[in-house]
């Protein structure tokens, strides 16, 4: 299934949704996946004028492919300038997945400050992307590029947790919006997997990326991710990542922590 039909299926309202076994990651939805599909709902009852200032999501529990799932809306306030709303997944009468938005209207200030952030990138280098392997890369990798420029492989032992690369969809979207990029930041593996000596999981707790005003994006175009781990010790990981468009602007703030089971 296109990612876009995935989106589709919340355009259209339907009260039941599923996705296929492909978008997994393991047993259950791949994170962006969830978030994709919770932002593509909330933007059915916001104002097209009003952008995503934040998303903040919560993994409660598994989400499984070919199951049933539907999603649960709360406008909690709508303001002259902006709107918070909250979003739940529920599948078997459980939530598997819980979002919380602030969208909002460009004002006037005389507070300017411009963003500083430089992508520490080299050129997409289309020749080296990494190969979806069955049974050994995640099942939704099938879907993704990623040109890696900075870290190693999950399970390499490696000494530090940064991680760094270009990253887009293989197959291009009717547009590349806030939904795919919502899906494509999750897409990385937590930068600490690479510090694995051996296979082992990790999960994805909870995820706040903040988003910053940026030109419509080509729907064939790269974006970068460069990732590095603030923090990690008694199972748990804090880590932070910006996200740039081609031409090196900063687009987006990632930020999640992680639960480690090495």
């Amino acid at each position: 299934m296109h990612f876009d039909q995935l989106l589709d299926q919340v355009n259209s309202r339907l009260t039941q949704l599923t996705f296929p076994a492909n978008w997994c990651q393991g047993r259950t939805a791949f994170g962006g996946i969830s978030a994709a599909m919770l932002y593509t709902a909330m933007r059915t009852v916001i104002n097209d004028e009003r952008t995503l200032l934040s998303l903040s999501t919560n993994f409660v529990g598994p989400l499984i492919a070919d199951a049933p799932f539907n999603i649960e809306l709360s406008l909690l306030r709508e303001g002259k300038s902006a709107s918070q709303i909250e979003a739940r997944i529920i599948q078997d009468e459980k939530v598997a997945v819980i979002a919380l938005a602030c969208f909002a209207i460009k004002r006037d200030s005389n507070v300017i400050v411009e963003n500083k952030a430089s992508c520490p990138l080299a050129p997409v280098n289309e020749e080296n992307l990494t190969p979806y392997i069955e049974g050994v890369t995640p099942q939704f990798f099938q879907h993704m590029s990623f040109n890696i420029q900075k870290g190693a492989m999950p399970f390499s032992n490696a000494s530090n947790g940064e991680l760094a690369g270009w990253m887009r969809l293989k197959e291009t979207p009717r547009d590349l919006t806030v939904a795919h990029i919502l899906a494509l930041t999750d897409a990385w593996p937590p930068a600490q997997l690479q510090m694995y000596a051996n296979v082992a999981p990790a999960s994805s707790m909870s995820w706040y990326i903040e988003f910053l005003p940026h030109q419509p994006l080509a729907a064939d175009a790269w974006l970068g991710f460069d990732a590095f781990t603030h923090h990690s010790r008694d199972g748990y990981a804090c880590e932070e990542a910006n996200i740039y468009n081609q031409a090196g602007e900063l687009l987006a703030m990632s930020r999640q922590t992680v639960a480690l089971f090495d």
